[in-house]
């Protein structure tokens, strides 16, 4: 799936059809792709723009648990929306049954011995769950599991 395009081609979309708080949250997560860009100073593959997404996704759903706390409930309200908006690019999230398969595979690929090994568990996993799990969820199942 080329995420930059299917973004491009969203914010097109919505400027046509003048959806100006949809396509400001587009137009943002175009602007994190392009700095990567800038930065690395290459083209980002989708596995890359995969992790902006995944970035964008954490920082939003940060925002809202603080916003709750302070009882900011019009900037949740706003966050959640963008939060939304972001979602809708990013791959169906696995299931926790899918999860647990995917650790038990990468375990008899590596064959940790010990905690020392969770390095190589998480190099095979990430790739194949980024933006689909959650890593720290991920890395304590897997912290549970070498223990």
């Amino acid at each position: 799936m080329d995420y930059k395009a299917k973004l491009t081609a969203e914010m097109k979309r919505c400027m046509k059809a003048g959806e100006k708080s949809r396509l400001l949250v587009v137009r943002t997560l175009l602007a994190a792709i392009k700095q990567q860009e800038v930065d690395q100073q290459t083209t980002l593959n989708d596995e890359q723009i995969l992790a902006v997404l995944d970035k964008a996704s954490k920082q939003r759903k940060e925002s809202i648990a603080q916003f709750e706390v302070a009882g900011r409930a019009d900037l949740v309200e706003n966050e959640a929306s963008e939060l939304a908006v972001i979602q809708e690019f990013m791959p169906q999230p696995l299931s926790d049954n899918e999860v647990a398969a995917m650790i038990e595979q990468a375990f008899s690929e590596v064959e940790p011995s010990g905690m020392q090994d969770m390095g190589k568990v998480m190099a095979v996993l990430k790739p194949l769950m980024q933006g689909r799990a959650d890593m720290a969820s991920v890395s304590k199942q897997i912290k549970a599991k070498l223990g």
